[in-house]
């Protein structure tokens, strides 16, 4: 059973195609509204009508919005390329591979961070939601790099808290297009969904306060590498801000890189590498850094564009 909503159409919605009044109202993104529509779960004036049809101020809608589908379960089974930096009986840090999430999620089959700790007999702490054990921070299931997960209930507790209160220095490697101006400099841009409901996000007045600080550490004739200190860790954060100031990671095509460079050099994802994550230890306070190198495809990515001087 899902959540039932019934009201009349505002007046500032008169004349408004439905799909679109409905993500209005509601927050939804029109492909949404379009599904509900389609499946029959909204009713206006008591009659099933068409995404196109246009809504009359006053008209009577009653939607009902389905549960959102639960998360799957992590799959217990190793995970190819995933090595364990360090462990002991409250954390785990691993250098995660291309293409594999953090945790499961609707519409992800692929390999998971969790999955593969399970799989490789590693216990890991059980709080927070079942699909996402011990997940204290993410990265994207394309970027690599340092990550850590909570094994105790103790060590889940004290990094989560750590991430929210910016306590944790997290630094990035990115090779973006074209060449910075300033060399180094602070990206302050809040960030939310994508108006578009396409799984991108974007700067958005309103949005959740996010900041990027940015260093280059060396410039080519099209591309420049980066070191990226984030505050704060919205998702997609690094390549918001980057495509937010024209200069998108390279390969990162869902943010417009070119894909000719992107083809070029190799990359078949953005190139963006958690190069290093330092915290507190949260059973003794000793301050911890663990670093990953690049994986083969940067690394072969950075030859290419230094043999062209």
């Amino acid at each position: 059973m899902g959540d039932q909503r019934s009201l009349p159409v505002p007046d500032g919605l008169e004349g408004e195609r439905l799909d679109a009044a409905l993500a209005r109202l509601f927050g939804f993104s029109r492909t949404r509204a379009a599904e509900l529509i389609a499946s029959g779960d909204v009713l206006v004036d008591g009659a099933v009508p068409a995404k196109s049809d246009r809504v009359h101020a006053g008209a009577w809608l009653d939607v009902t919005i389905p549960p959102p589908p639960a998360a799957p379960m992590p799959v217990a089974e190793p995970v190819p390329g995933m090595t364990i930096l360090y462990e002991d009986d409250d954390v785990v840090v691993v250098s995660k591979p291309i293409g594999v999430a953090a945790h499961p999620t609707v519409g992800w089959t692929g390999p998971t961070v969790i999955g593969g700790l399970l799989g490789g007999g590693h216990r890991v702490s059980t709080s927070g939601a079942a699909e996402r054990q011990g997940i204290v921070h993410r990265l994207d299931a394309n970027t690599t790099g340092v990550m850590v997960v909570a094994k105790s209930e103790r060590a889940y507790s004290h990094l989560k808290r750590a991430f929210k209160e910016r306590t944790v220095d997290k630094r990035y490697h990115a090779l973006v297009q074209g060449h910075m101006d300033p060399l180094r400099g602070t990206v302050d841009a809040p960030i939310d969904r994508h108006p578009s409901g396409d799984g991108r996000f974007a700067v958005v007045a309103g949005g959740k306060d996010s900041v990027t600080h940015y260093d280059t550490i060396e410039a080519f004739r099209a591309a420049s590498l980066l070191d990226i200190k984030l505050e704060t860790g919205r998702t997609h954060q690094i390549r918001v801000h980057m495509a937010a100031l024209r200069h998108p990671c390279v390969g990162d095509l869902l943010y417009g890189a070119d894909p000719t460079l992107a083809a070029r050099l190799g990359v078949g994802r953005q190139w963006l590498h958690a190069v290093s994550l330092s915290f507190e230890h949260p059973a003794t306070g000793e301050w911890m850094t663990f670093t990953s190198d690049y994986p083969a495809d940067l690394a072969h990515a950075l030859e290419i564009l230094a043999d062209e001087g």
